[in-house]
């Protein structure tokens, strides 16, 4: 009997240590783009987010949410040599029309970002058009986002920012597969082995600071890196992610939230 209690115990510690915790699912996007939109106005627009589902609250009632403005009198320079630590490789992908979106997802080990000692694992990529994130009051054409999440289900969002000019290599060899899913929203679409180290940006200046996911459930305590150079994408990229998407979301972007007077970070190479 004293054994039976002991394992009966032992059973619920590891109920409560394994399953108290949110999943990655749980912690990440939402999948479905039926429950949600990006018409202004509308029943379920971006300001409608946090009255929908009680689960979705923080879209409203968050104190660090994102996007936000990186506006110059509010950063603080941080001098550094090191640059952010990036470890991609080459790994299966599918690439997937999300409705409001289109997204790269990675099916097993596409590498690793670390952030002070913690690693956060590339899960998947995807655009938004216009950019999301702003500097000093400047949107810029596209933003694109790369996914990460650690062993305990932080999140760790790379946002790269994009003007037009000339194509992105990147996007180039994704172009037939994403043409194929115009008015097929919900297709899957197998892209074979992707390396995310085609990905071009800056791993010496960028911006930190702490936020949420921009879609809900608007998830807080995300670690944002933002790279500061501006990257090209041409007009018939960006033509061509609004054209795969439904018509509400051909400007996928939330609006700029308030900051609340959080530390923005600038890092980069220099001198004091």
């Amino acid at each position: 009997m004293k054994s039976k209690s002991i394992l009966a115990v032992g059973f619920l510690l590891f109920m409560i240590v394994n399953f108290s915790h949110p999943s990655s699912t749980q912690a990440q996007e939402v999948e479905d783009e039926k429950e949600f939109d990006y018409a202004r106005g509308g029943h379920m627009g971006p300001e409608k987010w946090g009255a929908m589902k009680k689960e979705w609250s923080l879209c409203s009632n968050g104190t660090m949410q994102s996007p936000i403005d990186m506006s110059t009198r509010k950063v603080e320079m941080v001098f550094s040599s090191r640059k952010l630590y990036r470890n991609y490789k080459p790994c299966n992908a599918t690439i997937l029309n999300r409705g409001h979106d289109i997204m790269l997802q990675w099916e097993g080990d596409a590498g690793l970002i670390l952030i002070k000692d913690t690693e956060y694992a590339l899960k998947q990529a995807h655009w938004h058009s216009p950019s999301e994130h702003t500097i000093n009051g400047r949107r810029y054409e596209m933003e694109l986002h790369m996914v990460h999440l650690s062993s305990d289900n932080k999140i760790a969002v790379i946002a790269v920012l994009y003007n037009i000019g000339k194509p992105d290599h990147f996007l180039s060899k994704l172009a037939v597969n994403i043409s194929s899913m115009i008015d097929q929203k919900g297709m899957h679409g197998h892209s074979g082995i992707i390396n995310p180290r085609e990905i071009k940006m800056s791993s010496r200046r960028y911006y930190r600071y702490i936020g949420s996911l921009t879609v809900p459930p608007c998830t807080e305590n995300v670690v944002w890196t933002i790279s500061r150079k501006i990257r090209t994408v041409s007009k018939d990229q960006v033509k061509l992610l609004r054209e795969a998407v439904h018509d509400y979301a051909e400007n996928n972007a939330r609006p700029i939230q308030p900051d609340n007077q959080r530390d923005i970070l600038f890092y980069g190479p220099g001198s004091r």
